[in-house]
């Protein structure tokens, strides 16, 4: 009777979470709509939303605002469960997609494609947008494959050597990066330190559509997956002990991260930090429990990354703060802070 009970608070703490976090998605995107150097009136975003504002204001948030606005939510949510289940499948409170090295990885390739590929005749406008998460799979999938390599030991994958493999391939892929910006032309060379730092500046419906079906299809195939968390956090002999497959299952989970990873890097860069500090925060609120603090690290990933975009388009406006650099301003101390708890 207790269980219930307490099974049922949980859930109804859920739902609430989860109504006040999306409702605060709604304030943030039209703050973030309102906001820039084109300040427009929150009377006329409202009526420009309902289709009776002027043509300006129709372009200004139907072309430029909304798809960085919608895809700021949707890398927010994809990096956001990549970290959760990161965490989960090494048992590591530390694990993070840029930490662990699969956002420089998948970054490595994609500078590797704009060096050598992008601009060419056959892969420009829309087609360049489309194929880009993909050659960022082929990085995060290799840097995935080197951690998860040099993490095994005794016959299973160690937190400890995870963490620090995953350092040790993010500085491999990060020097790999140096060398061939420095061989780009100085335009090329400013746009890839941009685009690596984090940015979703310049965004339009092209790579929103580009990201939506890797967010729409993984993420709850995550959900679903959540059981297999939940038993893989009580540790490997007590899965193999109630019959679940785990190298099996935590492969399938690491591909579900990476590539929600890799998909999100291609389009906003390399964001260090929001896998960490999201999935914290949620099961914080939520409680450890996988079939919950999954949707609700998603949320908040949404959150958090537009909140982020929104403060770094004002802070130093008519400048622009990269997101990824105010993702990690306020996410470094937090990683020292858990560092220091755990040792």
């Amino acid at each position: 009777m207790q269980t219930s009970n307490r099974t049922a608070l949980h859930n109804k703490r859920f739902q609430i979470y989860i109504a006040a976090a999306s409702l605060l998605i709604i304030v943030v995107m039209l703050l973030g709509i309102n906001a820039g150097q084109i300040h427009i009136p929150l009377g006329d975003v409202m009526s420009t939303l309902t289709g009776n504002g002027t043509a300006e204001n129709q372009l200004t948030i139907f072309q430029f605002r909304l798809p960085r606005i919608v895809m700021a939510v949707l890398v927010g949510m994809g990096i956001a469960v990549s970290g959760a289940i990161l965490q989960g499948i090494s048992q590591n409170p530390l694990a993070d997609p840029g930490i662990l090295g699969i956002n420089s990885g998948a970054g490595f390739t994609v500078v590797l494609y704009m060096f050598f590929i992008q601009g060419s005749v056959v892969f420009t406008g829309w087609l360049s947008v489309v194929i880009m998460p993909f050659v960022a799979l082929l990085g995060a999938f290799a840097a995935a494959l080197l951690i998860y390599t040099l993490s095994w030991s005794g016959g299973r994958v160690t937190p400890v050597r995870l963490l620090l493999s995953g350092i040790g391939v993010n500085a491999a892929f990060g020097a790999g990066l140096i060398i061939f910006q420095m061989k780009m032309e100085p335009m090329d060379f400013m746009k890839a330190v941009i685009w690596l730092s984090g940015t979703i500046w310049g965004t339009n419906w092209t790579f929103v559509w580009s990201l939506l079906p890797w967010i729409l299809i993984l993420i709850p195939w995550a959900v679903y997956k959540s059981r297999v968390l939940d038993v893989l956090r009580l540790g490997d002999p007590i899965a193999a002990g109630v019959g679940v497959p785990i190298e099996k299952e935590r492969r399938l989970l690491l591909i579900i991260a990476v590539a929600l990873a890799g998909a999100c890097v291609a389009v906003g860069g390399g964001i260090t930090f929001l896998g960490l500090i999201a999935p914290h925060i949620a099961r914080r609120l939520v409680g450890s429990g996988h079939a919950r603090a999954l949707p609700f690290s998603a949320v908040l990933g949404g959150l958090l990354l537009l909140s982020a975009d929104t403060l770094g388009r004002v802070v130093m406006a008519p400048m622009e703060l990269p997101v990824g650099i105010v993702v990690s301003i306020l996410g470094a101390p937090y990683f020292i802070y858990l560092l220091l708890r755990k040792l």
